[in-house]
C-alpha cells in the first residue's frame, strides 16, 4: 500500500478521476482506491468531499494566476477582465466538469486571492470605486462559470444523445406559431464567437456602470 500520500498527489488524482468519471464520480472512496489507500489516510488532507473540491479548485486558479502572469498587462480594467475571463474558460475547459467543480468553491491559497490586489491597485487609481472592482470580478467570474457549465453539458448530452439537439425536431416540437423563436434557434452559436460575444455584452454593462 503506497504511504506516499501528500494533498498535490491526492488534487492530482481527483483531477484525473474527473476527467474520467465526472464530477460525480469524484467520491473520497473512488480516490483512495485510485491512490491504492484506505479512505482513512486522506482524511488527513481532506475531511470530505467539499474540501476536496475546494483543493482542486484552487489547483485550477492557481493555473489561471500563472497564466495571467504571462501575459502582458492590459490598457484598463477592460483589458483585465477579458484576459481573465478567456483564461478562466480555457482552464475549466480542461476538465471534463471543470466549472461545475468550481461553483462554490472556496479558495483554499491565499496567494490565489492575492491576485485581484493588482487588478484593485491598478482600477481604484483609475476611478473605479473598490466595491464596484470586487462586484466586476465577482460578475465575470460568474459569468464564465455558468458559460462553461452550459457549454460542457451540451457538449457531453450530444455526444451521447446526438438528435438531442436537433433543430429540425425543435422546430416541430415548436408549431407554427412561433416563427421568431424558430429563427433564433437557428442562430444560436456556439463555442468561441458566443462566449466573446456574450462576454463584450458583460463587459459594456459594466463599462456603463463604472462610466471610466
Amino acid at each position: 500500500m503506497n504511504k506516499g500520500v501528500t494533498r498535490d498527489r491526492i488534487v492530482t488524482a481527483a483531477l484525473d478521476l474527473l476527467d474520467e468519471k465526472g464530477m460525480d464520480g469524484v467520491t473520497v472512496r473512488a480516490l483512495a482506491t485510485r491512490l491504492d489507500v484506505r479512505p482513512s489516510a486522506l482524511y488527513w488532507h481532506v475531511r470530505n468531499k467539499r474540501e476536496l473540491l475546494d483543493e482542486m479548485g484552487t489547483a485550477v486558479m492557481r493555473r489561471v494566476g500563472s497564466a495571467l502572469s504571462e501575459l502582458p498587462p492590459g490598457d484598463d480594467w477592460r483589458d483585465d477582465l477579458a484576459a481573465f475571463a478567456s483564461v478562466l474558460r480555457a482552464e475549466f475547459l480542461r476538465h471534463r466538469d471543470g466549472a461545475r467543480i468550481f461553483s462554490g468553491t472556496r479558495i483554499a491559497d491565499p496567494e490565489v486571492v492575492r491576485v485581484k490586489e493588482f487588478w484593485f491597485v491598478r482600477w481604484t487609481a483609475c476611478g473605479v470605486g473598490l466595491s464596484d472592482a470586487d462586484d466586476a470580478v465577482d460578475l465575470v467570474t460568474a459569468f464564465v462559470v455558468g458559460f462553461v457549465i452550459e457549454e460542457q453539458e451540451h457538449r457531453q448530452s450530444a455526444e451521447t444523445d446526438p438528435a438531442r439537439y436537433s433543430l429540425a425536431e425543435r422546430d416541430a416540437w415548436l408549431g407554427g406559431d412561433a416563427p421568431l423563436v424558430k429563427r433564433a434557434g437557428h442562430l444560436h452559436d456556439h463555442g468561441d464567437q458566443r462566449f466573446e460575444r456574450h462576454l463584450d455584452i458583460v463587459l459594456d454593462g459594466l463599462a456603463a456602470r463604472l462610466k471610466v
